[in-house]
């Protein structure tokens, strides 16, 4: 191993540490601790402040630029925050995580209803605790897709963390498509964050907020070749030590279509809904512009 594996290893087994010691303090300390280290964050991650404030300008452009900065700020804080809780999700008792996760509205659809499911979930900071809930909470098991890690300490702590609860299976970004439509065939509950940028191939430019951006085709496509009902799933991070709020929402009617590109457009005028509720945990730090459509200047 060289010098640059050993050290990549050795910060990873030091961040895991630290996570490890920090997920036994109450949920409140934690919360705290994470909004101060969010807010030297703001002022030191230079490239992700000016990404986030660009995204707010061409999503939210009827806001003043104190409203984007304030937002922007408090993103960091909750992204922080998510960030620092994941020893929760990865080492504490079930018994904890159930006192700590609030679930709302129709949490057993998928345990009950025969046919595929598709959880929808939009990229909130909160997503972890999402998927951790459609394992605590329902009986049925559960598949998605991840972002393979470079640190191989941490690539692996994130699998584990999130197949502890032995009810889950997560596929590599980088893998092929078919062991994901294994598992939906074989029952599992498609897990999809569907709103990302992974660039043009597959995808269609749908408007997100009135900008072009290039959006996945494949959660109607998928939806339509295997006959899936979507239930969106939306989790926000609750203030101090309340915890967090995961609503199962109802499944949509008439989706999908045979209109992909229709289907792509509804799921981001869905999204934006969403984010309206919430903005200030909304994912904002993600290049959602880096592809633009031929002939259009770059965003960034």
């Amino acid at each position: 191993m060289n010098r640059r594996r050993w050290r990549a290893r050795l910060g990873g087994w030091v961040t895991l540490g630290f996570l490890w010691l920090f997920h036994w303090l109450p949920l409140s300390w934690q919360a705290a601790f994470g909004r101060v280290i969010g807010g030297w964050l703001w002022q030191l991650a230079g490239s992700r402040r000016r990404i986030t404030l660009r995204n707010l300008q061409l999503c939210l452009p009827e806001l003043s630029p104190a409203d984007h900065e304030r937002l922007g700020r408090e993103l960091f804080k909750w992204f922080s925050r998510s960030v620092l809780e994941r020893g929760l999700l990865w080492w504490a008792p079930e018994s904890r995580l159930r006192k700590l996760i609030h679930v709302e509205g129709d949490v057993g659809f998928a345990d009950r209803h025969e046919g595929a499911v598709m959880w929808l979930a939009p990229h909130f900071v909160g997503l972890d605790v999402a998927g951790a809930a459609c394992q605590l909470f329902v009986k049925r098991p559960g598949a998605s897709i991840y972002q393979s890690q470079t640190n191989p300490v941490i690539d692996a702590a994130v699998r584990r963390g999130r197949l502890r609860h032995g009810r889950a299976e997560i596929f590599a970004r980088s893998e092929t498509a078919k062991p994901l439509m294994r598992a939906v065939r074989q029952g599992a509950a498609f897990f999809n964050l569907p709103d990302m940028d992974f660039g043009a191939r597959d995808a269609a430019f749908v408007p997100f907020f009135g900008v072009p951006a290039a959006t996945l085709l494949a959660p109607s496509r998928m939806a339509r070749a295997l006959r899936m009902t979507v239930q969106p799933v939306v989790c926000t991070m609750l203030p101090g030590g309340e915890g967090y709020r995961v609503r199962f929402l109802p499944p949509w009617e008439d989706f999908p279509s045979d209109d992909a590109v229709a289907d792509t457009a509804r799921m981001n005028r869905w999204i934006e809904e969403r984010v309206r509720e919430c903005p200030e945990q909304y994912f904002w730090v993600h290049k959602r512009f880096k592809t633009r459509p031929p002939g259009e200047p770059p965003l960034y």
